[in-house]
């Protein structure tokens, strides 16, 4: 598990799942991040440019995110202990 505390509220614990291009930049499928409690989308976001520097930044600006499997509108939504969160990069399709 990586962590990474951004206060010293009680932390929670989100699984954060890659796609596609972001897979590849983040070199995992999946990995669990440790934020300070209260953490939101844009803390997460954040956290995962400081974990993955390089390709991944660049893909964190395009993507779209879910939380427990909805789509995240407003990046200040605060993540519980145990949520899922989804880094989706832009799909090309026809």
């Amino acid at each position: 598990m990586t962590s990474l505390s951004l206060s010293s509220s009680s932390p929670v614990t989100v699984v954060v799942r890659y796609f596609a291009s972001a897979r590849a930049a983040a070199g995992t499928e999946e990995e669990k991040v440790e934020l300070a409690g209260g953490a939101t989308v844009a803390d997460a976001v954040q956290a995962l440019r400081e974990l993955h520097p390089g390709q991944l930044s660049r893909v964190l600006d395009a993507a779209s995110f879910l939380v427990n499997e909805v789509a995240v509108r407003d990046r200040g939504r605060a993540l519980s202990d145990g949520s899922h969160l989804d880094v989706l990069p832009p799909f090309a399709g026809g």
